[in-house]
């Protein structure tokens, strides 16, 4: 984040202390969290910096016209070609309200590995079950849940469907439901600066909805999101601005206008720094956006930016470096405060939760491949024998030369492929092993 700005910016899932980012084949572990294991997040993005000229009654847009959205349906995800959005600056919030809410759900994901949950909103797309939300409220889930609005004692597990990290749009599918309510939607395209909306959401994580009411201030907006803990940087484009109070929690929400119709889905929003009084900014994906990649999702259609179901997992957990080097991949992870657990071979068998396996004592002297900081208990890794201090240097035939791309040549599978895994042991031996690859956590 840039000390320099003069708002604060809050990255709802990243940029939390102790929260373990996940990779696809190996997990990347952040210092152990203290205190509660339960986040109330998945709102604020942290922005580094907005298009320029950014600032009070900005209403011209910047990066022309949003894309017009699909008159095709895919598996019960509606169009809205034909839907008009309402243009009136009133706003009847009792009516938008009674409309919309029941086709909401409260997110409840579990970042089974370092032993926490964190909250988010979504929308109901289908009577199915299919649920529309942001790729950053299930980012790093193991286990997603949803509470229906209106029915607050129902609750189900859901199924990714798939994500878009790079648009922030995911795809959920409740298991065992039926006749569920849904929301309706408006052509976002025809959106203009002035229209009412409301902000429905699960603001605060407190359960339930809690509407924010607004004004349409921007079109077109882009905003750079940086991650502080990894340095990445996503930008999000043709986003509708709003001076709604969204809090944390509102990802995923509905912005709706005053005919009830949602125009955007919410992601993102600024606090001023240090409690100081300041504006109001929120953004929302446009729904035209958001639903055609939920078509594409629920097409089967993957692509560069859209992936389909969830990765699969080693259930190894690697060290946050980009050296190619064992070694010092081992430092990176002491500097870090990833060592903090035991430093020996064989310390800790496994881990589980929150536990830090720690830097081992010896590793594999060889001079590239990911590290094995730790093993995570139930998985095949451990199975297979894999433990710390071993180094992967090949998946299915391909080089692994950073804890990254063990990541990226593993996102390529999904649960239940074996692949052959190579590896070399702290004595200098050279391995190969088969492993059945499990449910890997969304990212």
């Amino acid at each position: 984040m840039r000390e320099n700005e003069s708002d604060a910016w809050y990255d709802s899932n990243r940029d939390e202390p102790g929260y373990g980012s996940y990779a696809a084949g190996g997990w990347d572990p952040d210092p152990p969290r203290r205190g509660r294991g339960r986040r109330h997040l998945l709102v604020y993005l942290t922005v580094a910096a907005v298009a320029a000229g950014i600032g009070a009654g900005l209403t011209v847009a910047f990066d022309g016209q949003a894309p017009s959205p699909s008159a095709s349906s895919a598996d019960g995800i509606p169009s809205v070609h034909d839907n008009q959005a309402s243009s009136g600056h009133g706003l009847n919030q009792a009516a938008v309200e009674r409309k919309v809410e029941p086709g909401l759900v409260d997110i409840t994901s579990t970042i089974k590995y370092a032993s926490e949950t964190a909250e988010g909103t979504g929308m109901i797309l289908s009577r199915s079950g299919l649920v529309l939300t942001n790729n950053h409220v299930i980012d790093g889930a193991t286990e997603v849940k949803v509470t229906l609005v209106d029915h607050p004692n129902q609750s189900y597990v859901a199924r990714v469907v798939g994500y878009d990290s790079v648009q922030d749009v995911a795809l959920l599918q409740i298991i065992g439901a039926s006749g569920l309510a849904t929301v309706t939607f408006a052509n976002s395209a025809q959106v203009k600066v002035g229209t009412a909306v409301l902000a429905l959401g699960d603001a605060q994580g407190h359960g339930g909805v809690k509407p924010a009411a607004g004004d349409i201030s921007a079109l077109n907006r882009s905003i750079q999101a940086s991650d502080e803990g990894s340095g990445t940087v996503e930008d999000l484009n043709h986003m509708l601005q709003t001076n709604a109070p969204i809090q944390q929690g509102d990802s995923g929400g509905a912005l709706a206008d005053n005919a009830g119709q949602v125009i955007g889905m919410i992601t993102a929003a600024n606090t001023p720094a240090d409690g100081q009084p300041g504006d109001t900014m929120g953004f929302a994906i446009p729904i035209d956006t958001a639903l055609d990649i939920a078509q594409k999702i629920a097409g089967n259609q993957s692509s560069s930016t859209v992936y389909i179901g969830l990765p699969g997992f080693l259930g190894v957990q690697v060290a946050q470096s980009t050296s190619a080097n064992p070694g010092q991949q081992a430092a990176a992870a002491r500097r870090s405060g990833d060592g903090q657990g035991s430093n020996a071979r064989g310390g800790l068998a496994c881990v589980t939760g929150a536990q830090w396996a720690g830097v081992p004592a010896r590793i594999a002297p060889t001079a590239t491949g990911a590290l094995i900081l730790g093993v995570v208990c139930g998985t095949a890794a451990q199975t297979q024998g894999l433990k710390p201090g071993d180094v992967i240097v090949s998946v299915d035939g391909q080089a692994v030369t950073t804890p990254g791309s063990l990541t990226a040549i593993t996102a390529q599978y999904h649960p239940g492929r074996v692949v052959s895994v190579g590896y070399q042991a702290p004595n200098g031996s050279r391995h190969t092993v088969r492993i059945l690859l499990g449910d890997g956590p969304a990212r």
